[in-house]
């Protein structure tokens, strides 16, 4: 009795034969059934949760919550570039397209448990901000508002980063890591700055970076299983559809709750978290001071009509000076004395102005007037000396 013996296939793909190399090359998904139990082993594996994929997301979260804390976007990007290979997120995928729940619960926690420790590195940015707000420096959170709002390129984004990330994830030779940078600036920034928002104090944002992520994660687990579909995995058993539709609809149910039905209308979709800020500033205003001030104005508009009239001071301008101009006639001009007809005391010239300050007196039948100089020199002249506008009083 002969035993039947089975050719063992060989997981290097460099020792396969070359007609069946060319056709692993050609084919996405082997189909025989060995070989189809083999790549799905080899996938599972490589599609498994590690040690090196907690690390690296606790990294990540590190250097993105740093890039928050300075606002800087460069940073945003290599916090996403150290992220590790998001396999689990192809492993959802691959365990909802076979219909294996627990492989599709294990990739999801291992998902879940790199999203934990993305929040807990972007705390401890957010941490060392606490610390400036504490001494008095201001923290800008422009760029953690950003990135915990829904926005419809991501969507896009995601859609042709899961379904590259899918497809490379099929071919064991074929590096999956840039693609998978695409898919990880969706996870990691939301999760990064939801903690990183929560260290500082704004438990409304850390939310919105959770709503963010989950349906992220979600759509993308759909578009991956979409993909292996598309390649050629269907599931063996009528479980697999069920397992498969369950997530559609959870997916579509969390783009229609957080996304308020408008998702593919308004440019960003995130929480409406500026609302709450205004009701506080509507408070004030009921405030009605203004109905006090008419009854203490009534009564200052009684007391000043009656005083405002009575002012006889204002009415005694009487003794401004006349002024009057020299004009002898003769070129010389005239002299000043101390009294009139008395001793000179001093002179002056054709066109000096001088200022009238008492009445005439008559000397010798020559009148005379009290004048005063400009320098403060006062005297005696002539009337008939000087030339005035008005003559003065009598």
């Amino acid at each position: 009795m002969t035993n039947l013996t089975s050719e063992q296939i060989p997981d290097d793909p460099q020792y396969m034969p070359p007609a069946r190399r060319r056709r692993a090359r050609r084919l996405l998904a082997p189909l025989g059934v060995d070989e189809r139990a083999n790549f799905l082993d080899q996938f599972a594996h490589r599609a498994s949760p590690s040690f090196d994929f907690f690390l690296f997301s606790l990294l990540a979260g590190i250097v993105i919550g740093l890039g928050l804390l300075a606002s800087a976007p460069a940073v945003v990007v290599l916090g996403c570039v150290m992220a590790p290979i998001l396999a689990p997120a192809v492993g959802m995928a691959l365990g909802n397209i076979v219909g294996s729940l627990p492989f599709f619960l294990r990739n999801l926690g291992g998902t879940l448990i790199g999203a934990a420790l993305t929040v807990i590195g972007g705390m401890l940015g957010g941490l060392l901000g606490r610390l400036l707000i504490l001494v008095g420096l201001e923290i800008r959170l422009d760029e953690t508002i950003h990135l915990t709002q829904f926005a419809l390129p991501n969507f896009i984004v995601l859609l042709a980063a899961m379904i590259v990330l899918s497809a490379t994830m099929t071919h064991a030779e074929r590096p999956a890591h840039l693609p998978s940078v695409g898919v990880a600036y969706l996870f990691f920034p939301p999760l990064a700055a939801s903690g990183f928002a929560l260290a500082v104090g704004r438990a409304d944002i850390f939310a919105d970076g959770l709503a963010v992520f989950v349906v992220h994660l979600f759509f993308a687990v759909m578009v991956g299983t979409l993909t292996l579909a598309f390649l050629g995995f269907r599931p063996p058993s009528p479980f697999g559809y069920t397992l498969g539709g369950a997530v559609a609809l959870m997916t579509i149910v969390l783009l229609i709750g957080f996304g308020s039905a408008g998702v593919a209308a308004r440019h960003y979709l995130g929480f409406p978290t500026p609302t709450p800020t205004l009701t506080p500033t509507l408070t004030p205003t009921i405030t009605l001071t203004p109905t006090q001030p008419p009854p203490t104005s009534t009564p200052t508009l009684t007391l000043t009509p009656s005083r405002t009239p009575t002012r006889p001071p204002t009415l005694t301008p009487t003794p401004t000076p006349l002024f009057a101009v020299v004009q002898a006639a003769n070129s010389e001009g005239v002299l000043l004395r101390d009294q009139p007809g008395g001793a000179i005391v001093g002179s002056l010239l054709n066109g000096a102005v001088v200022a009238v300050t008492g009445e005439i007196q008559e000397h010798q039948g020559v009148p005379w007037v009290p004048v005063l100089l400009p320098d403060g020199k006062s005297g005696w002249i002539r009337w008939s000396y000087l030339a005035t506008a008005t003559p003065p009083a009598p």
